[in-house]
């Protein structure tokens, strides 16, 4: 054993010496305002390392036990001083770090706390005010790693945070000076998805005096907010809110709009994203498009004339299926752009639209796609939701009984521009419903495999919402809301649900386990659990509206390769930090908005489509931005040009180049994330990753498994 412990030790100084010449010695960073000169320092000093370690409250101290763990901190080799503190994240606790690096000249420091996601930056600036490089600093996971999952075993988690700091002590031994990166931003945004929140978002933008390019794969903008007839809890019209703002984003003079488009390819990084924007065939020129071509006082005015000739027939979407619409069409007379679309999947180009459309010319049957490209800054992702297919829940009969429909559905039958006016009725027979379940949870907080295991946030409000426009509507017919549990959750919602009780809405609490039909009255019997009176319900009704789930869009996935940021287990966006970055991805320059991060009620869609566009807005208007150093480099000595790792690089941050007359590699430095992949993979060990090198990596492994004893 002791033969292996010295080979491997001996392996440990061999990689020490390959780091490349010119990452031996680097500039110092400038020390910040008011700090000490920087400590000079080099592959020749011995490394003199501090240890701090955090009680962060009981959160640590609970589990593990500081004295213990300072004492043995103080034997490990290179460490100069080892100090703890009740919250080392505190300014107090700074000032411990930035003391002892001016007191013992040390030559890197190490926290043991919390994660690096929440506090590596602060001990990064601390490091630095003491007068030594940012990037001389690891972080030791003492608390979540440890602490909290070893809560009970408090010997066990001593044990392990002692392992933990030993390890990042190898390598804060090793780690060199590193100088961050700065790149031009270029002073335009773009926004993915018009709904409320890309519109929000895009208006933000733009009245910043930004270009702002507005991107919507749907002929209009608006998204599922214009399906909507009244919005909770003070029951404003829906169209009444979201007209004026669409209006907005059609005149804004800092946003081009891009309706039926939708973003093909993205390339560059943070300040420069190279965007391929694919605009569908629309099949119908805009008055400024025919302007172009020469056709004075041409182009779609909106007057419908091509519409009526139009032969075909189609289920109409925007109206989900429950009215019928043409080959040539709008979704609503409030569209924004008021411009007709051909749905060339099903136009017979019998050209009797382009007769009816006469001197206008605005119907262009030949219509081609076509790919624009733009640069942009920044961007923000605000793609929205679909709706779960509650049919795959078949104990509910849906789409096998007529009289079983979606709260979608419920919406546009409410609504007083639907298919039915304004005047709900049951599907089988046309006639107003006396009695209406309403079921809540369908397909939501579901774990049997074929539902969702998330809550879907809002559709508790928008049911008692539904609730009370039935009264309204129909006047004597009974609401019925079957329900797990009510989640009002926001400003004036728990005072909604009280009135729509006091408005007569019955609510028996269970979920519903079965729907059968009557097939002679077409009357629904819906089967549950009360569980407030222990007793099983079977409910005969005349309309069933299910408060299906929500989920991320079908292509979200295509979005997320497009512009390389995270998704939750869910399929959701994911954001750089729930709570200290929650508009932010894992991709500079990326940011989310709205429902494709997770569900969102209206109002906290709007707040964080403005908070994504504060963030976005910031690198442009400061005009450059900064990148942490965590880069490959490529040793173009040992390199063969193989060109293996260039297809591996997730971030597409590789590509092969001749220089003095041989092919090798080369890092976009801006693109690179150093995940490591490409350095991990080289087999001719071309590749040397800043701040995880080989070295450093090779001390953690070596740390671990001696002990210490090296």
């Amino acid at each position: 054993m002791a033969e292996k412990k010295k080979t491997t030790t001996k392996k440990t100084e061999t990689r020490k010496q390959e780091a490349p010449a010119k990452q031996d010695v680097k500039k110092q960073v400038p020390a910040a305002k008011g700090a000490a000169a920087p400590v000079k320092t080099g592959p020749s000093e011995k490394p003199r390392i501090g240890v701090f370690i955090c009680h962060c409250g009981t959160n640590i101290a609970g589990s593990i036990d500081i004295k213990e763990v300072e004492a043995y901190a103080k034997t490990i080799p290179n460490v100069a001083h080892v100090d703890n503190y009740q919250y080392i994240c505190s300014t107090p606790g700074q000032n411990k770090i930035i003391t002892a690096i001016k007191e013992h000249k040390l030559t890197g420091t190490v926290v043991a706390a919390c994660s690096p996601r929440l506090h590596e930056p602060t001990f990064r600036r601390a490091t630095k005010v003491g007068g030594l490089n940012q990037f001389r600093f690891e972080m030791a996971n003492i608390r979540e790693q440890n602490a909290w999952v070893h809560m009970h075993d408090p010997e066990g988690a001593t044990s392990k945070a002692k392992d933990t700091i030993r390890i990042a002590v190898a390598k804060a031994a090793l780690l060199q000076d590193l100088t961050p990166k700065t790149v031009p931003v270029e002073r335009a945004a773009m926004v993915v998805g018009a709904g409320i929140a890309g519109m929000q978002a895009a208006l933000d933008l733009a009245n910043a005096g930004i270009k702002t390019y507005l991107i919507e794969s749907m002929p209009s903008i608006g998204g599922r907010m214009s399906q909507l007839d009244k919005t909770f809890p003070t029951l404003d019209c829906s169209q009444c809110i979201l007209t004026p703002k669409m209006v907005d984003v059609g005149r804004a003079e800092n946003i081009e709009l891009m309706t039926y488009s939708e973003v093909d390819a993205v390339e560059g990084y943070i300040g420069n994203f190279d965007v391929t924007i694919r605009k569908k065939a629309r099949g119908v020129l805009s008055m400024a498009e025919a302007e172009a071509k020469g056709i004075s006082g041409g182009g779609c005015n909106g007057c419908g004339d091509c519409e009526a000739p139009c032969p075909v027939i189609k289920p109409n979407e925007f109206e989900v299926g429950m009215k019928p619409r043409k080959a040539i069409y709008i979704n609503h007379p409030q569209v924004v752009p008021l411009l007709y679309t051909i749905d060339f999947d099903s136009c017979i180009k019998c050209g009797l639209c382009v007769t009816a459309c006469g001197e206008k010319k605005a119907i262009d049957l030949e219509a081609k796609d076509e790919f624009v490209k733009v640069k942009v800054g920044t961007a923000i992702l605000a793609t929205g939701f679909d709706m779960f297919p509650v049919e795959k829940k078949t104990e509910w009969g849906y789409k096998k009984f007529e009289n079983v429909i979606t709260s979608l559905e419920f919406e546009r039958l409410i609504c007083a521009s639907g298919p039915t006016g304004g005047y709900p009725i049951r599907p089988s027979d046309g006639e107003r419903p006396k009695t209406v379940a309403f079921v809540l949870c369908a397909g939501s907080r579901d774990n049997t495999g074929n539902g969702k295991p998330y809550c879907s946030r809002f559709c508790c409000m928008y049911s008692l919402k539904h609730a009370h426009q039935i009264i309204e509507k129909i006047p004597g017919c009974t609401p019925i809301i079957f329900y797990m549990d009510i989640r009002s959750f926001g400003k004036m919602y728990e005072e909604f649900y009280y009135r729509i009780q006091d408005e007569g809405a019955k609510f028996i609490r269970g979920r519903v386990a079965n729907i059968l039909e009557d097939p002679k009255t077409k009357n629904l019997h819906v089967f549950a659990d009360d569980t407030l009176l222990n007793r099983p319900v079977d409910m005969e009704v005349d309309l069933v509206v299910l408060a299906a789930a929500v989920q991320p869009m079908e292509d979200t996935e295509r979005t997320r390769k497009l512009f390389g940021v995270s998704c939750t287990g869910d399929g959701w966006l994911q954001e750089a930090h729930p709570k200290l970055n929650p508009c932010g991805t894992t991709t500079a320059g990326v940011f989310l908005a709205g429902v494709c991060q997770g569900p969102k009620d209206i109002p906290d869609t709007v707040a964080s489509a403005e908070g994504a566009a504060s963030a976005a807005s910031i690198p442009i208007h400061m005009g450059e931005v900064e990148l942490e150093p965590y880069f490959a480099t490529c040793i173009e000595e040992r390199c063969a040009g193989c060109g293996m790792c260039v297809n591996l690089c997730p971030f597409t941050a590789l590509a092969l180049v001749e220089k003095d007359g041989r092919t090798v590699m080369e890092v976009t430095e801006a693109k690179c994330k150093g995940c490591g992949t490409c350095g991990g993979f080289c087999p001719g060990g071309a590749i040397w990753m800043n701040h995880f090198a080989t070295p450093q990596i090779v001390a953690q492994i070596d740390a671990f498994l001696l002990g210490g004893e090296q």
